[in-house]
């Protein structure tokens, strides 16, 4: 454990050059003094690394230093080769970069980890889109790419939804986030965190001003922040409803972010029958669960199961779904 500590503080002193003791401990999960004692180690070993103290102080290597050695275990090598998100390099301009990139970390891989890293590429694939996801609206992440690789702030004129007039923002961008095969663009505006859908971005331009991030705060918090937000979005709306054993497994598929507590799927009998089972009960060929919408209109999701989900309660719930299901029927009437 303590080669592969050396060997990683060697790295990030050779890619981030100057970096404080305190840094380095929260990196590796240690203490600031056996940061110190590796230091002493690294150098008793040759390495030209020294410590300055002070305000502005930190570990550094001597400048000129360069090592080749990369350390690389079996997995590391394997991971290397596992490609997530197919499709994210070419939408940022660097598939070609990252062939060439790979084809030199094959080189540099030890002998002994070339096969595994070769046949892992051949054997495993990554797709992060959906199933049935369609085509989706076309996003041009040229200029959103520059600004967050230029540290420059943005304007944007920006469609909320896909409908309605654009608005115009200036944000300051931490970076750029592939989930399920949709980019989104984080920033700050005036200093609050926001999520844009660079599908929805009609226009932007690169400012000459350079971005302004808050101090400690960085892309992954940031994220993680605004990914609660939209995940954990209190529903006011609680929905009881009755739903057909045969789409109980779409049902809790597509209602998913709705659900009040997700039941299983009745596997076997005795699933069904387990009196502890929470979130639902059975009535025959129904199954009972429970869900909670944020708003009225919310609960229409419900009208693409037809006849085999009812809503029991509450009424209003009901009534809404009745009118939307008399409003299909009025226009297929003729």
């Amino acid at each position: 454990m303590k080669s592969d500590r050396l060997l990683s503080i060697l790295l990030l002193l050779q890619t981030r050059g100057r970096v404080t003791a305190t840094e380095l401990a929260e990196r590796l999960e240690v203490s600031v003094r056996t940061i110190y004692r590796d230091i002493e180690s690294l150098s008793a070993a040759g390495v030209p690394v020294y410590a300055e103290r002070g305000r502005h102080g930190g570990i550094e290597l001597l400048a000129g230093f360069r090592t080749d050695v990369t350390g690389l275990t079996a997995d590391e090598s394997r991971a290397l080769f596992v490609l997530a998100a197919q499709g994210a390099h070419a939408a940022l301009g660097l598939d070609a970069a990252l062939g060439s990139a790979l084809r030199k970390v094959m080189a540099a891989l030890p002998a002994p980890h070339r096969p595994a890293a070769d046949v892992i590429s051949r054997r495993v694939l990554v797709d992060a889109t959906r199933w049935k996801g369609g085509p989706g609206p076309a996003a041009d992440l040229d200029v959103l790419r520059d600004a967050v690789f230029a540290d420059r702030r943005l304007r944007l004129r920006y469609r909320h939804g896909g409908t309605g007039t654009p608005r115009t923002y200036t944000v300051d961008p931490y970076g750029l986030v592939a989930k399920a095969g949709v980019w989104y663009l984080v920033a700050d505006r005036r200093g609050r965190p926001r999520l844009f859908r660079a599908d929805r971005v009609r226009s932007a331009q690169v400012l000459d001003d350079p971005v302004r991030r808050r101090a400690g705060v960085g892309l992954t918090d940031l994220w993680e922040e605004l990914r609660r937000r939209v995940e954990e979005r209190p529903g006011g709306l609680e929905v009881t409803a009755r739903v057909r054993r045969d789409r109980l497994g779409l049902f809790l598929r597509i209602t998913a972010p709705w659900l009040v507590e997700r039941p299983e799927d009745p596997e076997s009998k005795e699933e069904c029958e387990d009196p502890e089972n929470q979130g639902r009960s059975e009535d025959g060929d129904w199954v009972t669960v429970r869900l909670a919408f944020g708003v009225l209109g919310e609960t229409r999701v419900l009208l693409q199961f037809a006849d085999r989900v009812e809503v029991v309660s509450p009424p209003e719930v009901r009534a809404e779904i009745a009118r939307a299901a008399a409003a299909v029927t009025a226009l297929y009437g003729d």
